[in-house]
């Protein structure tokens, strides 16, 4: 559980870095890169969450 909290984090960062680059570059893969590193990671989020709720309610 605590591995995967940190994959999420470290997931997030990845993004954060890449929306950065995007605003030094101007490149629009950096901004492309982003997005597809956020999306997933907020779809494994809440996967996660989703299981610990379930797991809470059974």
């Amino acid at each position: 559980m605590l591995l995967f909290r940190w994959l999420i984090l470290l997931l997030l960062l990845a993004a954060v870095v890449s929306f950065m680059f995007y605003a030094g570059t101007g490149q629009a893969r950096f901004k492309r890169w982003g997005l597809i590193i956020l999306k997933w990671t907020l779809i494994a989020a809440f996967g996660f969450f989703g299981v610990l709720i379930l797991e809470r309610i059974a």
